[in-house]
């Protein structure tokens, strides 16, 4: 039987696809789109971060989402420190989420107050996903835009204090495979991760609609 790593990893790869190939997301890495719409990309990242990390600390000591609950991984701070390069001092004054952003951030916190395995679904798909894919977004813009190297801009794909992402990987999954849950909960787990997909691929497709490519 797979463990329930692969059985996450599996389940969600469609939408992981379809969220990595949006038309949105192709334009950025592409080229085409101004710099403009990869602050605003920024801004959207900042509401759902902050609504992941504002739970943190209350969900250290929970069975379940505690273990995974790492400092090293937090990217608030290095969110806030892009933004203000990108948009001046004061970006939080002019910051507004999209409404499909605002739909995502209400998820994480419904997650967070009521059910730490949702939490903890919402958790692997951002965290694991932006140690991985997120370096192609970091070494795309840079080169773009022209971005000091993991400097201010780009801190957000920046993991400090991970100085071996395969291996943080591999632990973040065994500890995924120790879940303290049984087949039913880790199913409703899986069906999580399959809809923070869905949510984060909505707001692809507003930032798409507010940023087209003029035909």
């Amino acid at each position: 039987m797979d463990s329930f790593s692969t059985l996450i990893r599996t389940a969600s790869h469609e939408q992981h696809v379809e969220a990595e190939t949006s038309t949105f997301m192709s334009d950025l890495l592409g080229g085409r789109l101004g710099v403009a719409a990869y602050a605003r990309y920024t801004e959207q990242l900042w509401f759902v971060y902050r609504a992941l990390e504002s739970a943190a600390e209350r969900l250290a000591s929970d069975p379940v989402a505690g273990p995974f609950v790492r400092p090293e991984l937090f990217r608030l701070a290095a969110l806030e420190r892009d933004l203000a390069h990108l948009r001046g001092p004061g970006w939080r004054t002019g910051c507004t989420a999209l409404p499909a952003t605002e739909e995502y951030a209400a998820r994480v916190r419904e997650c967070a107050e009521g059910w730490t395995g949702g939490y903890l679904a919402h958790h692997y798909t951002r965290y694991l996903g932006d140690l991985s894919g997120g370096q192609i977004i970091r070494d795309r813009a840079e080169r773009t835009w022209g971005f000091e190297r993991k400097g201010d801009g780009v801190r957000f794909y920046v993991f400090e204090g991970i100085a071996n992402p395969a291996a943080f990987k591999r632990d973040y999954r065994e500890l995924l495979d120790a879940v303290d849950a049984d087949d039913l909960e880790k199913q409703r787990i899986v069906t999580e991760c399959r809809r923070a997909f869905a949510l984060n691929t909505a707001v692809f497709r507003e930032l798409g609609e507010e940023f087209p490519l003029s035909a």
